[in-house]
């Protein structure tokens, strides 16, 4: 129980501590900077325990602790960390930041102010192909010759836009309306307050390899950088549990235990579940078996799938 007569001591994180309102810089022109932060590991452990001492004094025993809450998703002792960040962020990028309806946002207005007059480039070598196989991704990149000329006209385009921008404002124009044609990677600033559950999804879904690699360079700079520093257990046990974990589907698992069985066995299963189709080279799924495939890669069984496919 929760002694009401016992001091109640701040927690502080001196790792963190020592990065306050430091400009942690991202692309070329962004960055983020932790504003302030409200508790840590310690905060996490109090929490679970429904006590406001000092936890145990093992550090192991609270590690577990903070393993066992993240492994069994229980959540809410997270949510007792939050942590506010002021970033910069190219407008078309923090589109999706702000996809994440969980944190309270600020953001710079340029109906109050002039627009930041920065816009986030693209190197020579930076230009990616569109992805074959996800609408909303992207692949290799052009060849930098081909980059070269982009880049060129990409800056071209931006200084145009900028100074149409400011001679819309000399002319009186409202900002409002001044505003319209700036193009989407013009940077703004926000101040972003989140817990830590959320802020973990969010690094969840930010950090895979499938995100845009522009918004990934942001959650890694804020995984990497900030959340270690603030919170190092619960961060161990978000990369052991959730960012390198593996999760299989009951379809998958059935596959994966025929795949002990014999290959014929797995195809058999992987019809009936389906992921294969009697004509042997249909595949009736062929999201879900890409990402299966993806899977058994990472378990070693891809050469023994191989075959099942080919059965």
């Amino acid at each position: 129980m929760i002694d009401a007569d016992s001091p109640i001591n701040r927690v502080s994180v001196p790792a963190i501590d020592s990065i306050l309102g430091q400009r942690l810089a991202v692309l070329d022109e962004g960055f983020v900077r932790v504003v302030d932060y409200m508790g840590g590991d310690e905060a996490i452990v109090q929490a679970a325990r429904v006590s406001y001492g000092q936890g145990t004094k093992k550090i192991h025993e609270d590690r577990g602790l903070i393993r066992y809450l993240l492994r069994h998703r229980h959540t809410t002792p997270f949510e007792m960390c939050e942590i506010k960040l002021h970033v910069r962020v190219p407008m078309d990028c923090w589109r999706q930041w702000v996809r994440h309806r969980t944190a309270n946002i600020n953001e710079y207005s340029t109906r109050y102010s002039i627009a930041i007059d920065a816009a986030q480039r693209t190197a020579p070598d930076g230009w990616r192909r569109q992805s074959g196989t996800n609408r909303q991704g992207s692949a290799e990149v052009l060849a930098e010759a081909v980059g070269a000329t982009l880049s060129a006209a990409e800056h071209d385009l931006q200084q145009r836009a900028r100074r149409t921008y400011e001679e819309r404002l000399e002319a009186g124009v409202a900002r409002e309306q001044a505003r319209k044609d700036l193009p989407l990677s013009t940077y703004t600033e926000a101040y972003w307050k989140i817990d830590l559950h959320n802020l973990l999804h969010f690094l969840a879904l930010r950090m895979d390899a499938h995100a845009q690699v522009e918004i990934r360079a942001y959650a890694e700079v804020i995984g990497d950088q900030i959340v270690k520093r603030w919170c190092p257990l619960a961060w161990e046990a978000f990369i052991d549990y959730r960012l390198s974990a593996l999760t299989l589907t009951r379809s998958e698992i059935a596959i994966v235990e025929a795949l002990t069985v014999s290959p014929a066995r797995a195809h058999e299963v992987a019809i009936a579940e389906g992921f294969l189709s009697d004509h042997p080279s249909g595949a009736r799924r062929s999201r879900e078996l890409n990402e299966l495939e993806q899977k058994l890669d990472r378990l070693g069984l891809l050469a023994a799938w191989t075959h099942v496919r080919g059965a």
